[in-house]
Order: C-alpha cells, then structure tokens, then sequence
C-alpha cells in the first residue's frame, strides 16, 4: 500500500485520540471511530471528552483534517490503513480484557483495509490472534505508545522513539512514512506545545527520533516492561522514604545525591502516594499474570504491586497519629486527580484515601481544579466537593494533599491557616516547603522527611 495520507483511528481514548490529532496537525487525513455517540457528538463540536493540555486549541487547529463517526462503514470507507486504541482494562483477575479490542478486529475484518496497527497496550501474543481474526490479505503491526497523561499530546507529538513490531519488511515501510515527520520532525511546533527543547537541539545536530524495528512479540513485552520498570522505580523510591521517615534522613537529599549517578538518573524518583492512573496499574498486574500463565512467578514485580497498594494509605497514618482517633475530625483532600495536568481518576489514590478516612469516622472534604465534575459520578456522596481550595479548608482539622497541582504550591498558605481549625498539612507529594510551612506555624509532615520538629502531636 501506499497511501499513508487517509487514515482511521478506532477508539477517541487518550491515546486514540491523541493519535488522530496529532497525525491531522501532521496534514493526515483522520477519520476517528467511537462506539460512545456521545462523545462524538462532541468532539463534532471540537468538544474534548477530557481535559488533556494543548488538545482543545489543537482540536480546533486540525479540524478541517479531522472527521468522527460510530459508523464502520462511514470510517472505513476508501481508507487502507487502521489504527486500533481502544481500552484494555483489568479484569478482576489482573490480566487484560480484550474484548474490545477482539470486537474492534472483528468489525475491521468486514471491511477491506490492507493494514491494521494496534496501538492497544496488550499482553504477548494478542497480534498473532488478531491476525487470525483479520484473515489472510491484511498485515498487522504492534505500535504501542509511551504517552503521559497529562502530556499525552506533546508526547505524540514530539516522541523519545517510536516502535513498531512487524513481520513483514513493507510495513515498516509504510509506518516509517506515515511517521516521516515525527522521526524528523519536520512540522512546525505548536504555540501551545512547544517543542522540548532536548529534542530541538538534538534535531538541529542531525539526529532523527529512532523508529525501533522489532518482532510483534518483542514490540508487546517492550511496552508492558517500560511501564514496570518505570512502577519499580516509584516503588523503590518510596520504601527508602519509608527508611528515611524511620531513621531520620530525608529523601529529597537521597534522591538529588543518587540522581546524580548516570546509571541511576533522576527520573521516576519522586516519593509520595505511589502509581495510578490507566496505565501503570493495569499494565503491571497484566504483566505480573502473564508470566504467572507462562509458569513465572514475577517476584520483583508482585512487591512493586503490594508496595504501591501499601503507600496510599500513608498520608491516613499520619493524620491518625497526629489528630488521634478520626472519628469527628474534617480532613480536606487537595487533589484528586492521580497526577497533576489530568482530569482522570482511574486508580487515583485519592479515592482509596478518602474511603478510609470515612470508614474511620473522619468528615472528608476535596478539591481538584480539572477532576470535580468526574469526581462527583465516582466519589461516596458523603465527600463535600468544593471548587474553591479555601472554602474546602474551612475548620479542618488537616489538611491532605494528593495531586501537586501547581494552584497548591501557589496557595495562600498564611490566609489557609486562618481558615484551618488546626494547623495540620500531611504532604503526600513533597510539594511543598517544609520549612517554610513551619514558619507559618504549620504541623507539616511529607513523605520521607525525616524528623522534623512540627512532627510533635498537637
């Protein structure tokens, strides 16, 4: 085949989406497929179904490249290539449910594309079933993406590498054309996503975004590894807080001293509440199921999984041995999302935090600049929600901070404290200045700070 300008992208996920804007801006023409009419209603409407930087104005900029449908037969229609990213969520077993996924293939294989590319995070092995849905006549290629939410389009836009598993040598080919721009990124930036600049500089001495070439079983494993080594770092970081808060050292330091060391690095090294969010979560307990199936049992990554579960429930710890029982007392939560930059409260700590803050008795109040309206469709209803920080830290007896949003950093902490009935701030990602919250008169408390003098019970 070789038309890679006219394309459809099945599912208007995260990553689907993202996808789809990203190859229009690039002058590709997209057709985006999605069962939720809804939502396509929607983003006819140039209507995002989710807050993600940058895609709203981006939606606005590709639209004339851009067409949405839950027709089939209107989305396939004169298109030789597909690209499938639709969700694998965890079953309650741990590994992945594909029947999306298999629905997807199945629809496809009624229509006569030529290429199919999953972009679907999928455990080994998927791609050589799905060619077998497919049927003789159409190739297939493994193309995972590496997206953060929170810059999922700057990172499609703008990628460390991109991988693609296949078994035959013309569809590298094609994908290498499709993604010409991207590798060379010959495009320019946009305003409101502006090129990193590593990458400006690596692109200005020559050098080219990496187009990794690999079998399809090695493109399903790499994707599902990069996410648990990535998980196994945040897990180590927080159990040498948990011995820093033990022994007295604090793990800013540790990290800042062993971040220096090159074949360490710094990254992934932020102590706090632990993973959440879509990925990380589902993708290591697939991992950890798919090797238990092959008859491995994947310690290191079992412990990566327990540690994570274990460290949510910290911050609820602590605020019980400063305040005492919580029955009674009103403790705010800043923060909801599972990170900064995301509406998304898949797996966000946030939820688990706020059920057993009301199990022990404790009145639960949040906040969340982006998260809100998602979280009154999730949350016990006995959660008080509150678009203003301050008014949800109206005599509170603590307050919990989750997600870092930057509006957190930037708070008033002197005209907080006066609303506060205690002044009690448990510091779940580092965020703040535990010297200047002192200052202010503050019992402060972060994650792996060691010993501090505000530590002391009221």
């Amino acid at each position: 085949m070789d038309n890679v300008e006219k394309l459809t992208v099945v599912g208007a996920g995260y990553v689907g989406l993202s996808t789809a804007v990203a190859l229009a801006l690039l002058g590709r023409e997209v057709r985006v497929l999605d069962t939720d009419a809804g939502r396509i209603e929607g983003l006819k409407r140039n209507q995002p179904p989710f807050y993600e930087p940058g895609l709203a104005e981006s939606l606005v900029r590709a639209s004339a490249k851009l067409s949405y449908t839950t027709d089939p037969a209107e989305a396939y229609a004169d298109t030789e290539l597909a690209i499938v990213a639709v969700g694998t969520p965890p079953t309650p077993a741990g590994h992945a449910d594909l029947r999306y996924l298999y629905q997807a293939l199945e629809t496809l294989a009624q229509h006569p594309v030529s290429l199919v590319v999953i972009k679907s995070t999928v455990p080994v092995g998927t791609n050589h079933d799905a060619k077998k849905i497919l049927g003789p006549g159409v190739a297939l290629a493994s193309n995972p993406e590496f997206l953060r939410q929170g810059q999922a389009l700057s990172d499609t836009l703008y990628p460390d590498r991109i991988l693609v598993g296949a078994e035959e040598e013309w569809v590298f080919g094609v994908l290498e054309r499709l993604y010409r721009p991207l590798i060379e990124q010959s495009f320019e930036e946009l305003p409101w996503l502006p090129r990193p600049k590593a990458l400006r500089e690596a692109i200005a001495r020559g050098q080219r975004v990496p187009l990794v070439r690999t079998g399809l079983e090695s493109a399903e494993l790499a994707k599902y590894a990069a996410n648990a080594f990535l998980a196994t770092r945040i897990s180590f970081i927080n159990e040498i807080a948990n011995v820093a808060e033990a022994v007295g050292a604090d793990i800013e330091e540790v990290v800042r001293a062993i971040g220096l060391d090159p074949r360490i690095g710094p990254h992934f090294f932020k102590a706090g509440l632990g993973y959440g969010g879509s990925c990380f979560p589902k993708d290591t307990r697939a991992l950890a199921y798919l090797a238990k199936r092959g008859g491995y049992d994947f310690k290191l990554l079992r412990a990566v999984i327990e540690v994570n579960q274990a460290q949510r429930y910290r911050l609820v710890e602590k605020a019980e041995a400063v305040l005492g029982r919580l029955s009674g007392q009103t403790i705010t939560l800043l923060g909801l999302a599972f990170k900064p930059g995301t509406d998304d409260l898949r797996e966000a700590p946030s939820l688990e935090i706020a059920e057993e803050l009301l199990a022990r008795g404790a009145r639960v109040r949040a906040t969340d600049p982006k998260a809100l309206e998602l979280a009154r469709q999730v949350l016990d209803p006995r959660v008080e929600l509150f678009a203003d920080p301050l008014e949800a830290l109206e005599d509170a007896d603590a307050v919990l901070l989750v997600t870092e949003w930057p509006e957190y950093r930037a708070l008033d902490w002197a005209q907080a404290k006066r609303r506060l009935r205690r002044p009690v701030v448990l510091d779940g990602r580092n965020a703040l200045d535990p010297q200047a919250m002192e200052a202010l008169g503050y019992v402060y408390q972060g994650i792996g700070r060691g010993r501090k003098r505000s530590e002391l019970a009221l």
